[in-house]
């Protein structure tokens, strides 16, 4: 089995030949770095002036030390974004903007240079090689219209292997982006998985042929271990997983052919794992919040920013013999996960596994409300043309036996068409007396 791709960018930044990569060697470079990301921080970024202050970088003698620096939440990164800028603002070559989920609130900006970008999209260009060979094709269903996107920055990057990209976006039609893909007929498809299945369940009812596909990548925050074997039975292809957020700057890790976990850009991000209720630094193989710092960003550093997502380190070396630090499976966002009055704790991981392995189901939007007393959950379902009875039947059924919905109320309802959502999808809570 080859070594993952991620070998050759972290020994470039490392300067070593030897392959894999010694784990001391990594971690020797990464305490190094992380002395010299917090003296940049601190001469440069008012915001760490304040944040760091009592901190001194050399009394950090080992990775673990990190743990005497504070964490940045979400929070302050909205209130206090600007003042962790640590480059003038002619050196900033984009500002990505995400608002929160409610009409209300101060947005998130994080600022990137183009320095930052390019180490984006070399980690691109790194990763994509154990997907796609040159002379081949890529679908890339993510954003991309806009300079510096994910899916302009893929493009680029695939461009320096000789690999076409086709740029689809983000799709709410099924049927339109089957149709899409039917005539490009791509050797790799990229994007959200839920988006990725509807496409392949609605080519399969329209009978069109997407081609040889060779594999596909999941971007995502979760992915569902029912919707991944669902694709791979319709496609026939390899999966691979990646992992990143806007904050770790749209790159974090991505999987080997090996598939034992994320392999992470150890050179530009340092993670850990900790409790969410202590902050306590938790050890590989335990579960708890992903947290990460940027070692090398220029433009909006981050230090032991908490991500809200749920995950854990493995530990050892993976199969394919590489010593680079693995993620495992995220589990989803800690704020998605619902506490119900029967003891029970509910997210959308949850219902994708038992939902997903249903025929004919593209898409639903879930919400819990309280009525009378009673948690109820409220499903809408995106189905195939004239499959909605059958997968509302199903629904009703694998829900009705699930243990963490017991007592807890359904109503299903069909949603007409075919159109899915484009983006993440949230559990919606809108129960008044929501339990604590």
């Amino acid at each position: 089995m080859n070594l993952t791709t991620l070998e050759p960018l972290l020994a470039g930044t490392l300067g070593r030949s030897e392959l894999p990569l010694p784990r001391a060697a990594i971690e020797d470079w990464q305490l190094q770095q992380l002395r010299a990301q917090l003296n940049y921080c601190r001469e440069r970024s008012p915001f760490y002036r304040r944040h760091l202050q009592g901190v001194e970088p050399k009394s950090i003698q080992a990775l673990q030390d990190i743990a005497k620096l504070p964490l940045i939440t979400e929070a302050e990164l909205r209130a206090h974004g600007p003042a962790m800028v640590c480059v003038s603002q002619d050196a900033v070559a984009r500002i990505i903007t995400l608002h929160s989920s409610g009409t209300t609130g101060i947005p998130k900006r994080l600022f990137f240079t183009a320095e930052d970008l390019e180490q984006t999209q070399h980690f691109f260009h790194l990763g994509m090689q154990q997907m796609v060979d040159p002379g081949q094709s890529v679908a890339i269903l993510l954003p991309g219209a806009t300079p510096d996107s994910t899916g302009h920055l893929l493009a680029q990057a695939l461009t320096r292997m000789q690999v076409t990209s086709h740029i689809i976006g983000l799709v709410t039609q099924p049927a339109e982006a089957a149709q899409a893909l039917a005539r490009l007929r791509p050797d790799v498809l990229v994007g959200f998985p839920v988006q990725i299945l509807a496409i392949a369940r609605m080519a399969q009812f329209l009978r069109l042929s997407l081609g040889q596909v060779r594999s596909v990548l999941f971007c995502s925050d979760y992915i569902p271990d029912s919707l991944r074997a669902e694709l791979k039975a319709l496609l026939g292809c390899e999966i691979f997983t990646h992992y990143g957020t806007t904050e770790t700057g749209l790159g974090g890790g991505v999987d080997c052919a090996a598939h034992c976990g994320c392999h992470l850009r150890e050179t530009d991000l340092l993670f850990e794992i900790i409790d969410p209720q202590t902050a306590r630094p938790l050890a590989d193989g335990q579960w708890g919040e992903i947290v990460f710092t940027t070692l090398t960003r220029t433009g909006m550093p981050l230090i032991r920013y908490r991500t809200g997502d749920v995950g854990r380190l493995l530990s050892g070396a993976c199969p394919c013999g590489s010593h680079i630090r693995r993620l495992d499976q995220v589990l989803g966002r800690r704020e998605q996960i619902r506490s119900l009055r029967n003891g029970s704790r509910l997210a959308m991981p949850d219902l994708d596994e038992k939902l997903f392995p249903i025929p004919g189901l593209l898409d639903f939007k879930a919400s819990l409300t309280m009525d009378n007393g009673q948690h109820t959950l409220h499903l809408e379902l995106t189905n195939l043309p004239g499959r909605g009875e059958k997968v509302s039947s199903l629904a009703i059924e694998v829900l009705t036996n699930h243990i963490l919905l017991q007592g807890v109320a359904l109503s299903l309802t069909l949603t007409p068409g075919t159109t899915i959502h484009p983006a993440k999808r949230l559990l919606e809570d809108h129960r008044e007396d929501q339990p604590r």
